[in-house]
């Protein structure tokens, strides 16, 4: 897959070398958070390239590393669908970049892969990552309960948002 380029940001796919760039922005508080692990997050960080079911790319502005966008395929054709998540560093929100990512890479899943319908699912009280992602074009599609566990151990609901082909906000 070769580089990706939204209004602002460059989406380029992960390599090794992106690891500790990437395991400094989930160490920031307001990532973790979100995107809760153990000790080693770069072990986490190089485990996720490493899986041959998800499709890592950095989140690049201003010639820097500043998040990943990841995508997932369902490939049974009866239900085939692309899911999208992402981090993205505290210091550059609030710009557009995160809505520019989404976009960057639906707009790849719906043109180039032929996805139809998309997925995300942050967290219900993630008010900022909805309106971002409505901005595309998802939707609410309902509310999971107790979907993931926080960091307090309790459980949280998740908001299941969706996007079809048609809806992308281009």
């Amino acid at each position: 897959m070769s580089d990706l380029y939204g209004a602002a940001v460059v989406l380029r796919p992960a390599v090794p070398e992106d690891v500790p760039a990437l395991a400094a922005v989930r160490s920031t508080p307001e990532v973790r958070t979100r995107w809760r692990g153990g000790d080693d997050l770069a072990g986490e960080v190089a485990a996720d390239l490493e899986d041959p079911d998800v499709h890592c790319l950095t989140i690049r502005y201003d010639e820097r590393t500043v998040g990943m966008i990841q995508w997932y395929a369902e490939e049974e054709p009866d239900y085939r669908h692309a899911g999208i998540d992402l981090f993205l560093d505290p210091s550059v929100h609030g710009r557009g970049l995160g809505t520019d990512a989404v976009r960057t890479l639906a707009r790849h899943l719906v043109d180039d892969r032929g996805y139809h319908r998309l997925v995300i699912d942050p967290a219900a009280d993630n008010a900022a990552a909805i309106r971002c992602y409505e901005k595309v074009g998802f939707r609410p599609v309902g509310v999971m309960r107790q979907y993931e566990r926080g960091a307090d151990g309790t459980w949280h609901d998740g908001l299941l948002m969706d996007l079809l082909a048609a809806e992308l906000v281009r």
